[in-house]
């Protein structure tokens, strides 16, 4: 009895995925590529770490296989949220990191990570932070090269 080799094995409910992915935003631009550092990504299916409608375009699928699918901003990034934009006083930033309206600046939170927001505007002394994936709302088109399937 010979065991089946990770080329064969296919993706279920359980399987751990290895795959690069290219992310375009909907006029064709580059938003994210895991083979700019070649570094491929690694998901365990059901994890809750992407949706269930990007599980679902997996499922069933073998190493070597190359998939493209789009998906609506809900089963992508999600939808910004309002509660995840600050309003902070601009006293709070400094030259290194000034309060420049496109900048991405990371902050530090109380566990000791640190959470980028992006600097949304600035008006006088108030400075408007969002905090929201910056791929939230935005319908994406993956393209995903299998690599490995355990």
């Amino acid at each position: 009895m010979s065991t089946a080799s990770n080329a064969s094995m296919t993706i279920t409910g359980q399987s751990t995925v290895l795959f690069h992915v290219d992310i375009k935003l909907s006029d064709g631009s580059a938003a994210e590529s895991t083979r700019v550092h070649n570094k491929p990504a690694r998901m365990r299916m059901g994890d809750g770490s992407v949706s269930a409608a990007f599980e679902a375009q997996l499922l069933g699928r073998k190493a070597g296989e190359q998939l493209t699918f789009t998906l609506p901003p809900e089963d992508a990034y999600g939808m910004p949220n309002p509660d995840n934009i600050y309003y902070l006083d601009r006293n709070k930033f400094s030259a290194e990191s000034p309060a420049e309206v496109g900048a991405i600046i990371g902050f530090g939170m109380p566990d000791g990570s640190e959470l980028p927001g992006l600097i949304r505007e600035v008006a006088g002394q108030s400075v408007t932070v969002d905090f929201n994936h910056p791929l939230a709302g935005q319908t994406l088109t993956f393209q995903l090269e299998i690599l490995e399937v355990q």
